[in-house]
């Protein structure tokens, strides 16, 4: 069953008793100027889940940041240079660092776990299922 994904926003807000790093929330000027640096258009859901919980940490998860300097720790340009000179496919974007891996979203809009080692047959049908899943049980 696909999960709703203003409900899962909502619970993982709840779970992780809104605990959020230290930088501000992006606007859509900022995620704007990140699909021009990045090359990818992001998706309605994935631009409603940057502007909400796009700086909330929950257990070991947290999405890659869009900052206005690019300095940021988890920085989302930072990672795609990284990820691409390691071998990640042109048309995914990554969306979440897992310990040298990354989630990332294909153009059709399912979520991938892809690693050093090559793919992996972890996916999630779409952003809603993969926070359900990942970041809110897998925590």
């Amino acid at each position: 069953m696909k999960d709703n994904l203003n409900n899962v926003i909502s619970e993982l807000v709840r779970l992780s008793g809104n605990e959020r790093n230290n930088l501000p929330l992006p606007d859509d000027n900022l995620i704007t100027q990140y699909e021009k640096d990045t090359g990818f258009t992001f998706s309605a859901d994935y631009r409603k889940v940057l502007k909400e919980v796009g700086n909330v940490f929950y257990g070991t998860i947290e999405l890659l940041s869009l900052s206005k300097d690019k300095k940021y720790y988890g920085e989302l340009l930072s990672a795609l240079v990284e990820a691409r000179e390691q071998g990640l496919p042109e048309s995914w974007l990554p969306i979440c660092e897992d310990n040298g891996s990354y989630y990332c979203i294909e153009p059709e809009g399912v979520i991938r776990y892809w690693t050093t080692d090559g793919y992996s047959n972890d996916q999630w049908t779409d952003l809603a299922s993969w926070i359900k899943e990942v970041w809110i049980e897998g925590n």
